[in-house]
């Protein structure tokens, strides 16, 4: 089996530590307090290959973004090339994510329905669920059908902070 050498780098943020990864072109992952172990193995599975990280401070564009968004820029993330893989279901949720203003929330539903098919918001939970890039695919922006605050990787504390960092910017 062949191995693929990404690049990371660790960036300490106000919502925590981020994980970015990349090649010399994209942002793969980007994740908070990642266990690496399971990034790895998402990793590999995306690629089909073994993976090895290296730590780096080449990153210096992703690493801008984040610090952007972070001040309040929030298309920090728009003029970088974005990889996130997935299915075409996937890359379908992860592009009307995209659409969603900061700031704005819609439901799995919502989603669902501006997709054609009102009746897969699991399908489109389970989408969110899978977003390797947080915040240049933002997935916080999706809360339930009450508008609840509902399932978030990074921890829901983090993703009230995201949504209220994005309101009062």
């Amino acid at each position: 089996m062949s191995e693929l050498l990404l690049r990371r780098l660790h960036l300490p943020a106000p919502i925590g530590q981020v994980l970015i990864v990349g090649d010399d072109q994209r942002l793969l992952a980007l994740e908070f307090d990642e266990p690496e172990k399971r990034l790895l193995r998402l990793l590999r599975t995306r690629f089909g290959c073994a993976v090895q990280l290296r730590e780096t401070a080449g990153l210096t564009a992703l690493a801008d973004a984040v610090k952007a968004y972070c001040c309040g820029q929030f298309k920090a993330f728009d003029a970088l090339a974005v990889d996130a893989g997935g299915t075409p279901f996937q890359q379908r949720v992860w592009a009307a994510l995209r659409q969603i203003p900061p700031g704005s929330t819609r439901t799995y539903g919502q989603i669902a329905a501006q997709l054609g098919n009102p009746a897969a918001a699991r399908a489109v939970g389970l989408a969110n669920a899978l977003n390797p890039v947080s915040l240049a695919i933002p997935c916080h922006r999706l809360v339930g059908s009450n508008g609840a605050l509902t399932g978030y990787g990074g921890g829901i504390e983090r993703k009230r902070w995201l949504l209220q960092h994005e309101r009062h910017a």
